[in-house]
């Protein structure tokens, strides 16, 4: 039976494990921290990555624990819509709405389906080499058919596979992220706010939860005393339910986080037995709301992959996860405007395109939402893969 080592048990690293250990490898997940990730934020899952799911068995229980994003749009500060669109046509168009659940609901999914008993924690990667598959810890040496790094955005195995090569870039932007209880002022299930350089985000998900983010420009590694009285001092007069969310949170469960992207792309995504994916590979912004789904999408091809030679896992994915880091980082800049000017502009054009149709928006994200799968050819050979390229 050939063996594959995961190093990281979030997302991308455990739907990784589990696409291989489904085509018949012996799969090991080693994850550095003493329990699997437990952060206090949401996640979406669109249309693309529901697929990717329903090839390990987990789309349908993501749709029946998560809630379907309903009607969405984008605001100004004072509630005025600039955009809206129905999430039924998306599912017209696509076959498949977002999904809005916590990010634990889909760890737990991930790590039960793949059995814990294959996740080593609190298990911290010393040593690798790319080309003998040989993964060394503090507690033991393992020999591997395949390495797959899924070691996050400041990975050391993408350091030692291209050194040299530029990190990821600080965008410019920091994020603020929180749960709170729906407020029942709350009239729509998802919305996105922009103003002068900021942007308020809100989704609802199952259990009558309300997601929220922030982000605004900022200097990195910045950090407040009190987070809540932070984002109620740059958000406190926006419209509700912004200000009843952030009343209600928590100030000790808000996370904050500086937002990279990798601005040059890796020549490609695998060495030798190592093959690379998620933030490892192409840490992008959250503006797509895609990080996640292309950890999944880049899982589910590298098992298709595997068997073989990994330059197809590189071909399959590289291009793809590029645009897609371009992309998200478009509009990244778009929201960092502060140039009133330039904001009446950008607002003015908004509010045009979605006179014009209802549906522009949903169009512009069609070779993001419409990928599909690659098409299973039964479980893998079980033969060591090769990283030539």
């Amino acid at each position: 039976m050939a063996t594959a080592v995961v190093i990281g048990g979030g997302v991308g690293g455990l739907t990784a494990g589990l696409a291989l250990r489904l085509r018949g490898w012996d799969v090991t997940v080693l994850e550095r921290a003493p329990a699997l990730e437990d952060v206090g934020s949401g996640l979406a899952v669109s249309p693309n990555g529901l697929r990717a799911l329903d090839t390990v068995g987990l789309g349908d229980p993501v749709r029946e624990l998560g809630r379907v994003q309903g009607a969405a749009g984008i605001r100004k500060p004072d509630g005025r819509w600039l955009s809206q669109t129905s999430q039924e046509r998306a599912r017209v168009r696509y076959g498949d709405g977002v999904v809005l659940l916590r990010r634990r609901i889909l760890v737990d999914l991930l790590a039960d389906a793949l059995d814990r008993a294959n996740i080593r924690l609190n298990t911290e990667v010393t040593g690798l080499d790319p080309d003998s598959g040989t993964v060394e810890t503090e507690t033991g040496t393992f020999q591997a058919d395949l390495v797959v790094a899924a070691d996050g955005i400041r990975s050391r195995t993408r350091r030692q596979l291209f050194p040299g090569h530029p990190e990821p870039a600080y965008s410019g932007v920091t994020a603020w992220r929180g749960l709170v209880p729906w407020p029942e002022s709350a009239r729509i299930h998802s919305t996105e706010t922009w103003g002068s350089g900021l942007v308020f985000g809100t989704h609802q998900l199952a259990g009558d939860v309300a997601y929220f983010y922030a982000t605004d420009l900022a200097a990195p590694g910045g950090r407040a005393g009190d987070e809540r009285e932070e984002l109620l001092r740059r958000f406190g007069g926006w419209h509700e339910p912004i200000p009843a969310m952030l009343a209600a949170v928590d100030p000790g469960a808000i996370l904050r986080n500086d937002i990279h992207q990798m601005e040059t792309p890796l020549p490609r995504l695998h060495r030798g037995r190592v093959a690379l994916l998620g933030d490892a590979a192409h840490p992008m912004t959250p503006n797509l709301g895609q990080g996640a789904c292309q950890a999944v999408e880049d899982a589910v091809v590298l098992a298709h992959h595997a068997g073989g030679d990994l330059a197809g896992y590189t071909g399959a994915r590289l291009r793809r996860t590029a645009d897609i880091v371009r992309r998200s980082m478009a509009i990244c800049r778009v929201t960092k405007i502060r140039n009133p000017v330039v904001i009446g502009l950008r607002d003015l054009g908004m509010r045009a395109a979605g006179r014009l149709s209802s549906d522009l928006m949903l169009r512009a994200m069609d070779s993001v939402l419409d990928w599909r799968p690659p098409a299973s050819t039964g479980p893998s050979s079980g033969r060591a893969p090769t990283g030539r390229g």
